[in-house]
């Protein structure tokens, strides 16, 4: 494996996994006072065309940590809802 996919692999998990304090946070607090629901939908556009660029790639790094991301980002913005109409 060279430097170039190290590189691209930690750059995947890094971004994919930085929802993951506030999804934690949420749950936690069953608060979503300090979360924008605007931050969440452009993050997750901007991840479905990762997705998609990857597809199109056939680049399987990008797919996957992007596809991760966005469950995470999903799962956030669905408790945001929630924790917002409580």
């Amino acid at each position: 494996m060279d430097l170039i996919t190290l590189v691209g692999i930690g750059a995947s998990v890094l971004t994919a996994t930085s929802l993951i304090p506030q999804f934690v946070k949420l749950l936690r607090e069953r608060s979503s006072d300090q979360v924008s629901i605007l931050m969440l939908t452009i993050l997750l556009a901007g991840l479905a065309l990762w997705i998609f660029y990857g597809i199109l790639k056939k680049d399987w790094i990008i797919v996957a940590s992007n596809s991760f991301a966005s469950l995470i980002n999903m799962a956030t913005f669905v408790l945001t809802l929630y924790y917002k109409r409580m």
